[in-house]
């Protein structure tokens, strides 16, 4: 672009035709849920001003894809959900604004698990729907993970440049791990997350997906400048939000790093997996890594706190946002009824069964409440990340992410095969994932987390790993790998 060889207008052209080969017809990936209509006159905007010498970043022209649970004008914002399909906001969310502010341009919107799958015990990750299913670029009878999926397919694909996903609980790492790329979940309060229907107020975030850890850092640079309003987590993070941290990447950062390898995290890994991690631990400790296998001392026991802290903030959260932003339906109650007078769209496959726990909860002053949310910071935090870390003298954790992608189950619904990221998730705290391999074609990845704040660290170890292995590769798009 700056050389006159490409504009912002051909680039984003571009993205809309592979969107019509690959997402809508070929491989049907169904990864993009709405397309942004005004987004090639976005285009020829940015190419207008940087004739005119006016370049506002790194991003400027470039196209990026959000995850349909963020506000972004004019489109949908639905959460994959039939009672939100009419919800047009009125503004963009902050970090859109942000990027728009950065001359990007934004694409559209993608599809994800509906809810960000919470919505049942027995979901399908990828299907809402409004969108239906996300398939896996890789193998396309295999799940694309959740909630993210749409965003992971799409970027995995090259739908896009980056993209945008958010986490609660894996909802980040886990479709960029299976879906071959880099995922980021930073620090809780980082990024701004007004103008996201939320989950959680005490996990919930933002974060970049993209190809390379590079890209990924150059989208969090702008997604954390985004207004953060008076989030209580915002307001922690003033002063760590205006840190550069693409130029915070050093390909030398794990010369001298102590890393630890967590056992027993409860992934079943594949063979093929287990001699991935192999090579990437050579690869770590000839760069001058040491790593230690570490175990953390309250794995899991942060599970139920977590749950009963998901279906509180759920309710207040979504409350809020339904009420705040005019959307059709005004309460939890109301999502409800409409999902059983519309069960034949909305329910085909599995229920609503976390909806309806949480409309039983009480409001955020119940004890009960209190106690769970204490209870999961501590065990996942101060007792997990910060007690392990500080025992070991550790610079971060690291682990396989997660199993590789398991079939599309719609009877079933998913059989996951465990994750390493959920004291991350829990305590707040950022995580990363990046390509480590392959298991017959079906990327891996290896996470990795440390404390809070230590967001800048986390990308440039991941960044440092991503240089010796170079372990992505692209999609091919087959069908299936069954017998």
């Amino acid at each position: 672009m700056a050389g006159g060889e490409l504009t912002s207008a051909r680039l984003t052209q571009a993205y809309l035709d592979r969107i019509a080969a690959l997402d809508d017809a070929g491989p049907q990936l169904n990864a993009v849920i709405e397309l942004n209509p005004n987004a090639l006159s976005e285009a020829r905007a940015r190419d207008e001003e940087r004739k005119a010498g006016r370049v506002r970043g790194p991003l400027h022209g470039i196209a990026v894809l959000i995850k349909d649970n963020i506000d972004a004008v004019p489109m949908v914002n639905s959460a994959g959900s039939l009672a939100l399909a009419a919800h047009r906001p009125k503004q963009d969310a902050p970090l859109v604004a942000a990027l728009r502010d950065a001359g990007a341009v934004i694409l559209g919107k993608t599809n994800l698990s509906e809810w960000a799958n919470f919505r049942s015990d027995r979901s399908i990750s990828g299907w809402s729907g409004r969108g239906g299913l996300t398939r896996n670029p890789y193998a396309l009878d295999r799940s694309a993970c959740g909630s993210s999926s749409g965003t992971g397919a799409a970027i995995a694909a090259s739908l896009a440049a980056v993209g945008v996903g958010t986490e609660t609980d894996g909802s980040i790492l886990c479709p960029a791990a299976m879906n071959g790329l880099v995922g980021f979940k930073p620090s809780v309060g980082l990024v701004s997350r007004a103008g996201i229907i939320p989950i959680s107020h005490s996990q919930d975030t933002a974060g970049p997906m993209a190809r390379s850890v590079a890209d990924a850092a150059q989208l969090l640079n702008v997604l954390a400048a985004a207004e953060a309003g008076g989030d209580a987590a915002a307001q922690a993070a003033a002063g760590k939000r205006a840190q550069d941290f693409a130029a915070a990447l050093d390909a030398d950062a794990l010369h001298g790093a102590r890393l630890g390898l967590l056992r027993d995290t409860g992934v079943k890994t594949h063979p093929d997996q287990d001699a991935a991690l192999q090579r990437a631990l050579k690869s770590m400790r000839d760069a001058g890594a040491t790593v230690v296998e570490v175990r953390m001392p309250t794995e899991g026991k942060w599970n139920a706190a977590e749950f009963q802290v998901l279906l509180y903030e759920f309710k207040d959260g979504l409350q809020r946002y339904l009420q705040n932003s005019d959307a059709p339906v005004k309460s939890l109650d109301e999502l409800i009824a409409f999902n059983r007078a519309n069960a034949a769209r909305e329910m085909p496959f599995f229920g609503q069964e976390l909806l309806e726990q949480a409309a039983r909860k009480g409001p955020l002053t119940d004890p009960a409440y209190r106690k769970a949310a204490a209870q999961a910071r501590q065990l996942a935090g101060a007792q997990g990340i910060d007690a392990l870390m500080k025992k070991h003298k550790l610079d971060a954790l690291i682990a396989p992410a997660t199993a590789p992608a398991f079939m599309v189950d719609p009877v079933n619904g998913d059989q996951f095969g465990g994750s390493s990221w959920g004291a991350a998730a829990v305590a707040g705290y950022p995580s990363l994932t990046v390509p480590m391999g392959e298991a017959h074609g079906l990327p891996v990845g290896l996470v990795f987390m440390a404390r809070r704040w230590d967001d800048a660290k986390l990308l440039s170890l991941g960044y440092a790993f991503e240089q010796l292995t170079q372990a992505r590769t692209a999609p091919k798009y087959r069908v299936t790998l069954s017998p």
